[in-house]
């Protein structure tokens, strides 16, 4: 306690700032490796691009907590440099910044890296294929063919305006989707 008395008012506030930030920031890195969910804590981020999913989130929690933890490191080891207070700031300021900058960058691609597995079937005209389960002539019965739809091979029904049966093997194009999501092919 004496060591903490003998600093100037200064560094006590950076040494308090920064031992409750470096606190909350190894319970956030002890419980995300923990796999526990921290960010119901951060349920009040704003988001600066709300309609498209996550978004680019400059002010969650982990962004401040990230701010104030750089912030006073920097202030400590800017002050032990012989910095001036003001100078000292600046320093610690940008610095928490550039890290709060940095993570929300980090977290706004990672979450773009996020895929919902949805499948579009739209995206399946075009594709090439090969018949699973023998198609009818003339839409005269459904099939099924083995597709590659968003670098996932599916199996999905389908029918053929051509004048003979599809039968299994049989290497087909997609051409167009019905709007109740049955392929249309062609050989």
């Amino acid at each position: 306690m004496e060591w903490f008395l003998e600093l100037s008012s200064i560094q006590q506030v950076y040494w308090i700032v920064t031992g409750i930030s470096t606190l909350f920031f190894l319970f956030i890195l002890f419980s995300t490796f923990l796999g526990f969910d921290t960010d119901d804590i951060g349920d009040v981020d704003a988001e600066i691009d709300a309609d498209t999913g996550a978004g680019f989130q400059f002010f969650t929690f982990k962004n401040m907590v990230g701010f104030f933890t750089i912030f006073g490191w920097s202030g400590i080891s800017s002050l032990n440099s012989g910095n001036s207070t003001f100078l000292t700031i600046i320093i610690s300021t940008i610095c928490g910044l550039i890290m709060m900058t940095v993570m929300a960058a980090l977290f706004y691609y990672i979450n773009k890296l996020n895929d919902s597995g949805t499948l579009k079937m739209e995206n399946a005209v075009g594709a090439v294929g090969e018949v699973y389960l023998t198609i009818g002539a003339n839409r005269s019965s459904i099939g099924k063919v083995h597709v590659r739809v968003q670098n996932s091979l599916r199996e999905l029904e389908a029918l053929t305006d051509h004048e003979e049966n599809l039968t299994q093997g049989t290497v087909v194009t997609v051409t167009e989707v019905t709007s109740n999501g049955i392929l249309i092919v062609k050989l």
